[in-house]
């Protein structure tokens, strides 16, 4: 069992920076890959980044290459998200996962979810 919970959104300027944290309970943590998600109002949710269990792999959806950056902290249990360079359409509901396999776009495949941090961009 994971038990994650998000942290560090907001309201932010076109052309800022925000760092998402998803921190994460139980020994296992380690084991699984971690993804970003997120939802927009009236749209479906839809993948932004992920990382393996070891941190050594990750890759981004189009959409955030290159501005977006996931890492994770396996000493302390966190997964993080750094945006730079946010424009509106990054306004969303953000949410980390967690995934028994790496490799994964499709949000069907994480087992555990969190509540969700909320990013709005303004123009």
């Amino acid at each position: 069992q994971v038990q994650l919970v998000e942290s560090g959104g907001g309201l932010v300027q076109a052309g800022g920076s925000l760092r998402l944290t998803c921190a994460a309970s139980g020994r296992t943590f380690r084991s699984y890959a971690m993804g970003w998600f997120r939802q927009a109002p009236g749209k479906e949710r839809e993948f932004v980044a992920a990382i393996s269990g070891g941190g050594g792999s990750t890759y981004y959806a189009d959409s955030v290459k290159g501005r977006f950056t996931i890492t994770r902290d396996n000493d302390k249990n966190t997964v993080y998200l750094q945006m730079n360079s946010l424009k509106p359409e990054d306004t969303a509901v953000y949410y980390c996962a967690a995934d028994p396999v790496f490799g994964h776009r499709g949000p069907t495949f994480y087992d555990y979810w969190g509540q969700g941090t909320q990013v709005t961009v303004s123009s």
